[in-house]
């Protein structure tokens, strides 16, 4: 063997130990985010390209023909926009951008894709990128120009991390350095002829990312787990208060001997009440919204049954097929109740909706309470069960967002908005 398909060779054998031990580490975690689903796939068939790079290099070395070297550099020119296609897909998963904005450019980047692969098989017959006389690759003038779609691909990534205000200065570094390095490593190739720079460059780029993406973003969603395990004990423990129990239990044992079949109701959605508190405490996945309505049917019941017509709640139900974080709701429907309704002696109305549109789902909460001065309104204290927590959980957890309207003596709505495809 030569000294390029020596080089060529151990470059292939490196990437690939390199690339399955990053395959390896994802797919031994347990769970899985949306972006390492996509760089999952995204390094499998970088390996894979790897594998039928090296085995066209041992090859080469024993046997050459002008039908091998076209048909194999054909498939290494699709190989490499087909790379660089996934690349384009995990950055869009990995970078949070506007849905309506990462389908555009998913659109865009199929289309050229598209049409960079139809080029590359015309070029069989064109030889308008590159032919082979003898056994040997020779390459065509215009052959830069079969680097065009790897070349807009890049640029999309580079502009998108770079303007992304999400991304940390380490984060928008690793995708710039990835989009730069194999360009430069194809100019270079140009000039060493023989030498498989590219890949080479491939290498560095992958671990670049995952030092700076994906090892970083596992250490920081570490810490925002830990810091939504907290949320969720203080929203519990300010629910589960003695008083709560008391008067619930109380008002339980006084039906026994007057309605013994309510008192049976009631005890049923006490229990229900303080399973799906504890049980909250340790469930770190979302949970379908049907399972956090139970409990927010089996809360107004309880309140139902302590302040009979104070408390009048309706239930407009149009979308349930969405998941939510476990106690994002109930605790907002508890302030409506203890802080809206009841503080008006004649009491009041409390609606809970739910609907779907095209980009989200939506949750309301609309009570005709006294109201409040949003301004005046520390939310983060326990007389509103940690707002600031359940809006940190929503925001981070999937994605959503809280809107908070209220008006004195008239009342408050909170939405809660859940935004389709938004969960990493």
């Amino acid at each position: 063997m030569s000294k390029e398909s020596v080089f060529n060779a151990s470059v292939c054998i490196i990437g690939i130990l390199i690339i399955l031990i990053h395959v390896l580490n994802i797919v031994l975690k347990k769970e899985k985010r949306k972006d390492e689903k996509t760089l999952l796939i995204f390094l499998i068939f970088t390996a894979l390209h790897f594998g039928a790079y090296l085995s066209f290099t041992v090859i080469k070395a024993n046997y050459t023909s002008d039908p091998f070297i076209i048909a194999s550099y054909t498939s290494f020119y699709i190989m490499n926009n087909v790379e660089v296609f996934l690349l384009v897909i995990y950055a869009l998963s990995y970078i949070e951008i506007k849905i309506a904005k990462a389908k555009a450019i998913a659109l865009i980047n199929l289309v050229l894709f598209a049409i960079f692969v139809i080029l590359d098989i015309v070029n069989i017959f064109t030889g308008f990128f590159f032919t082979s006389s003898g056994g040997v690759y020779l390459r065509s003038k215009t052959m830069i120009l079969s680097q065009g779609y790897q070349f807009v691909a890049f640029a999309t990534i580079f502009l998108v991390a770079i303007t992304n205000k999400k991304l940390t200065a380490g984060e928008k570094t690793a995708f710039a350095f990835y989009c730069f390095l194999p360009l430069v490593a194809i100019i270079l190739q140009n000039i060493f002829k023989g030498y498989a720079i590219a890949y080479a460059s491939i290498i560095i780029a992958i671990e670049i990312l995952f030092l700076f993406l994906s090892t970083k973003r596992n250490l920081i969603l570490a810490k925002e787990e830990e810091k939504n395990k907290e949320a969720r004990i203080k929203i519990m423990l300010s629910q589960i208060q003695p008083h709560f129990i008391y008067n619930s239990l109380s008002s339980i044992s006084t039906l026994i001997s007057i309605n013994p079949e309510k008192a049976q109701t009631a005890l049923d959605n006490f229990t229900e009440y303080l399973r799906h508190n504890l049980s909250s405490l340790t469930e770190t996945r979302l949970i379908p919204f049907d399972d956090e309505l139970k409990h927010i049917r089996s809360y107004t019941e309880l309140e139902k049954m302590r302040f009979g017509e104070r408390v009048n709640v309706v239930y407009d139900v149009q979308a349930t097929e969405f998941y939510v974080p476990p106690l994002c709701i109930q605790p907002i429907v508890e302030n409506a109740i203890k802080h809206g309704i009841l503080k008006k002696i004649e009491g009041g109305n409390l609606t809970i909706r739910s609907y779907e549109t095209d980009v989200s789902y939506v949750v309301e909460v609309i009570d005709d309470g006294v109201g409040f001065n949003i301004e005046d309104i520390d939310f983060s204290t326990n007389r509103h069960i940690g707002l600031s927590n359940i809006k940190y959980r929503v925001e981070k957890t999937c994605g959503g967002e809280i809107i908070i309207n209220s008006e004195i003596e008239k009342g408050t709505k909170v939405t809660v908005i859940f935004h389709k495809g938004e969960r990493k």
